[in-house]
């Protein structure tokens, strides 16, 4: 017989479904408010200068971004269109592509770090100690957020990574 969830279960799956929602939306809006682009776009920097070369196929992009990306391809059109990445043949699969990021790219990454960091501060590190950031941080590891994902973000690193 298959087990059902615990109505307590039930309950943190909804809250968890809600804050994740109204959270991305607060810091949207920030971001916004600060006359930057859509948080996509600097998730896809964000992980394009994090790559070793500055580039990744868009399939790779794609996996790596903490955004699921429904529309990867238009993204990037955008991105290139503003001149902050740049398509690239693959030299050995000449149908292969790749998408490397611009030095206007990096800088408006590090621009945005410093609005995205103040709406991650507002919304999430005003609200939690550090200590009930790290207590969070492993529950959601115990729901599989870990995932061998990139690095968590880090104050020290500032506009340049997570």
């Amino acid at each position: 017989m298959k087990r059902k969830p615990s109505t307590e279960a039930t309950a943190a799956w909804i809250r968890l479904m809600r804050v994740q929602s109204r959270v991305l939306d607060c810091v949207e809006q920030e971001l916004k408010k600060a006359g930057f682009p859509p948080l996509a776009w600097y998730d896809a920097l964000l992980e394009l200068s994090r790559a070793p070369s500055g580039e990744l196929r868009p399939v790779e992009l794609e996996r790596q971004m903490l955004i699921p990306q429904y529309s990867t391809s238009r993204l990037i059109d955008r991105l290139v269109d503003e001149g902050l990445v740049v398509r690239r043949e693959c030299k050995i699969d000449k149908r292969g592509q790749f998408v490397e990021i611009t030095e206007a790219g990096r800088e408006l990454q590090k621009r945005m770090w410093s609005a995205y960091s103040a709406a991650i501060e507002k919304h999430v590190g005003s609200k939690l100690s550090d200590t009930d950031a790290a207590k969070l941080c492993a529950l959601l590891d115990r729901l599989g957020c870990s995932c061998g994902q990139a690095a968590p973000l880090s104050a020290g690193e500032g506009a340049s990574t997570r």
